[in-house]
């Protein structure tokens, strides 16, 4: 018992360090003014004036993180019915962009978006006229998917692949047809998956500023934006900023918390049959 205290040590140090600590200083500049350094609950109740940004953030990034099921379970499922020798290529595939710096992969979405872009001018080039697609939502949340969608369907292929076939063999003997078999046994065994797949992309959707700002322009402002702008921008204000932080972080402990819900008594060897 001594041995693993001292192994978990550089652990725990690590945690108050770089958990621990940092948490603390948000907690205190957030309530705490700005200028006298006293105790204030005015940083807070300011974040009642960038309503509109929050709701924005949890529209745009629940939109992207439904986008991203409806695409990824059905590839998931596919990946996890081919042949074994052909899993390993087709998940490398999806990941190969995960490779290519985050700044990178947005400004090759910057350079196909834009007006006289790339796909602008394709359309103008086959008679079609042009489309604004920068600086709008729809690139923002085209961001979101296009580098979000592999948090999606690497976790729902890890559970769908571990289903035994014999457990749906078993489901089309009793009667059940494609139908029942997928709502009655697979979409129930997938479902730690899909909690997984909805956490890992909606938490880093809600709080990105990188896409926001490259793909949405000023007009699309997003509650990472204004946290950044508060600790680096003009209005310089690491109180108000901390307060926003720390909000964002209940928010996501909240949704965390509803989704934990859905997996109360689901285990990913489980299901009903009929």
């Amino acid at each position: 018992m001594t041995r693993n205290k001292w192994i978990s040590g550089p652990y725990l140090v690590w945690m108050v360090l770089f958990i621990v600590v940092p948490m603390g200083m948000v907690v205190w500049f957030a309530f705490t003014d700005n200028v006298t350094g006293v105790f204030t609950l005015d940083n807070i109740l300011r974040i009642g004036n960038y309503s509109n940004v929050f709701v924005r953030s949890i529209w745009l990034g629940a939109l992207a993180t439904l986008i991203c099921l409806l695409i990824g379970y059905p590839l998931a499922y596919i990946i996890s019915r081919v042949d074994e020798k052909y899993q390993n290529v087709i998940v490398l595939l999806i990941m190969l962009p995960m490779w290519m710096n985050f700044l990178l992969r947005t400004y090759a979405w910057m350079s196909l978006l834009e007006d006289n872009g790339i796909i602008n001018n394709l359309l103008a080039a086959i008679g079609l006229p042009r489309i604004h697609m920068i600086n709008t939502s729809g690139a923002v949340v085209l961001g979101m998917v296009y580098n979000y969608l592999p948090y999606m369907v690497l976790p729902l292929y890890s559970v769908l692949t571990k289903i035994d076939g014999s457990v749906i063999e078993a489901a089309q003997d009793l009667g059940a047809n494609r139908f029942q078999v997928f709502r009655r046994v697979i979409f129930p065994m997938s479902m730690p998956g899909i909690i997984s797949g909805i956490t890992m992309v909606f938490v880093p959707s809600v709080s990105t500023f990188i896409i926001s700002k490259m793909l949405g322009g000023g007009g699309n402002m997003l509650i990472g934006d204004l946290i950044e702008m508060e600790f680096l921008g003009n209005s310089y204000n690491p109180n108000l900023g901390s307060a926003i932080s720390l909000v964002l972080m209940v928010l996501i402990l909240i949704s965390m918390g509803i989704m934990n819900q859905f997996s109360d008594g689901e285990d990913a060897t489980g299901g009903v049959l009929l």
